[in-house]
């Protein structure tokens, strides 16, 4: 990873990531390090691998707590566990999420339960859990992850593009709620940034050059790209910036 700005004030930080272990978690993970901060993160999937790796690089190692987000007593038990002896927390990424491919036909009652469990009401209990935390200190960076997706009005995943929407809307409403308690609440929107995971599944040559043609700048998105936004959103850089919708695409969608 190649750092492209140092954001000082974030040495010493506390921060909670989900699904910090991989994809652009992982990447999150990475860049918060590099920075000085302290990172605990949560994901399903073994991430000890991970870790050592994380250690070996930045002579810290960040704390993972195996935790599937959708157990709301776990995930806030995780992010309580995080702010340790003297509960403090600085900065939340709600990044994990599932864009599972589904038609609006074949959606049950049950899959639709799931998709928001993961994709909206994780990120709910998540920030609730963490203003908790932040009051106390009278600060405190929350950054919700949603996607173009829905600002795009692509089909073929639905109940992802709900919850994407309803971030954003929730973001607002927490920004206001919690702004006189120092709390900042944004959202970031990426467009299609090459994981692993995208390359694997869906980045065909096809789609790449379609997609790559209704962006602005004609260079794909890396993890880096999305790392960079995060750490200014989680920085004193940002100090006056809530409620907003962040949008990383190489300018696909336009806002305002």
């Amino acid at each position: 990873m190649t750092s492209t700005a140092t954001f000082h004030d974030l040495k010493g930080k506390n921060v909670f990531i989900t699904g910090g272990g991989s994809g652009i978690g992982a990447s999150l993970t990475d860049g918060f390090l590099a920075q000085g901060a302290s990172v605990t993160f949560v994901q399903r999937s073994d991430a000890s691998e991970f870790c050592d790796e994380m250690e070996a690089k930045h002579n810290v190692r960040p704390l993972f707590i195996p935790c599937d987000i959708t157990d709301v007593d776990a995930f806030q038990s995780a992010i309580k566990k995080a702010g340790g002896d003297e509960g403090r927390l600085d900065v939340l990424v709600n990044n994990a999420a599932n864009d599972k491919r589904h038609s609006t036909d074949e959606v049950t009652e049950e899959f639709w339960d799931w998709s928001q469990s993961i994709n909206l009401k994780a990120y709910f209990f998540g920030c609730q859990a963490a203003t908790r935390l932040m009051k106390s200190a009278k600060s405190g960076s929350i950054i919700n992850f949603s996607s173009i997706s829905y600002m795009m009005g692509n089909a073929g995943y639905p109940s992802y593009t709900t919850a994407n929407s309803g971030i954003n809307g929730m973001t607002r409403s927490l920004a206001r709620e919690f702004g006189p308690d120092g709390i900042r609440v944004n959202a970031l929107a990426p467009g299609w940034v090459l994981t692993d995971k995208q390359l694997g599944l869906w980045a065909t040559p096809e789609a790449l050059a379609a997609h790559l043609n209704r962006q602005c700048l004609k260079e794909h998105l890396g993890p880096q790209d999305i790392v960079d936004a995060v750490l200014f959103l989680a920085s004193s850089a940002s100090r006056m910036m809530t409620g907003q919708m962040m949008v990383v695409d190489g300018g696909v969608v336009t806002t305002g």
